[in-house]
């Protein structure tokens, strides 16, 4: 992420693997259709993705708590190039 005044952005690094984990749940046969619906679930496999599975759970909590309102927020996304 980046800061932009009193915003955080999100790096194309990271947009690349929120995609990536979206894609991944939607070409999953085995995938609960209603999980599509939680942002949770592609936040946790990109920030799995990104940053290895060695954190806890409750750690994994944290960081997908944070991402999410993140990604909830208004302009989320950067509309220019970014670092990363």
């Amino acid at each position: 992420m980046r800061r932009d005044g009193a915003r955080y952005l999100t790096t194309r690094r990271w947009q690349g693997a929120l995609a990536r984990a979206a894609l991944r749940l939607l070409d999953d046969p085995d995938a609960d259709p209603s999980e599509g619906a939680d942002l949770r679930v592609p936040v946790a496999h990109a920030l799995v993705e990104l940053y290895g599975p060695d954190h806890g759970s409750e750690e994994l909590t944290r960081f997908v708590e944070a991402m999410v309102l993140v990604e909830a927020a208004p302009s989320a996304s950067p509309s220019g190039p970014s670092p990363g």
